[in-house]
């Protein structure tokens, strides 16, 4: 059986029904999957969790924070994360503000980023955690972070 979407894009608010055994995008899909060595694998036993967080003043979609809890590492290898810089620092408190999107995998540490106008948002070691363009907040790290991080598309 082919899976067309892996685990972390489906939960309680998302779900996504699988596309009838004849169909050709089907077909087109499963032999793009089996010829890509990024080919998505069955998910190991930890259960990865998605959480999106908007600001109170946004009514854009895309203007969100998105954190996805012990990503496969199928996910990390097809982003290509461990070839990302990395940044760190001590714990500390500061405001920031992001030019363009940036996406970041946490090594180590522990953070909450408030959002202008928007609820405290906490995450750490092993999540993925995606900041959209524009958008200014407040980073209060807990814990010493480590993180490897691209900035853009």
């Amino acid at each position: 059986r082919i899976f067309l979407f892996p685990r972390f894009f489906q939960g309680p608010s998302v779900a996504f029904r699988p596309l009838p055994p004849s169909s050709p995008m089907k077909l087109l899909l499963g032999l793009l999957a089996l010829s890509s060595a990024a080919a998505w694998v069955a998910p190991s036993a930890r259960r990865t969790t998605v959480r999106v967080f908007s600001s109170s003043t946004s009514t854009n979609m895309g203007n969100q924070i998105t954190v996805i809890s012990s990503p496969p590492q199928e996910t990390l290898s097809a982003l290509g994360v461990s070839e990302w810089p990395t940044w760190g620092c001590e714990a500390s408190k500061f405001p920031w503000s992001y030019g363009e999107k940036e996406t970041c995998f946490l090594l180590a540490g522990r953070v909450t980023v408030t959002p202008d106008g928007g609820e405290p948002v906490t995450f750490g070691k092993g999540d993925l955690v995606t900041f959209p363009q524009g958008m200014s907040c407040v980073w209060d790290v807990h814990e010493a972070v480590s993180k490897h991080y691209k900035f853009g598309e």
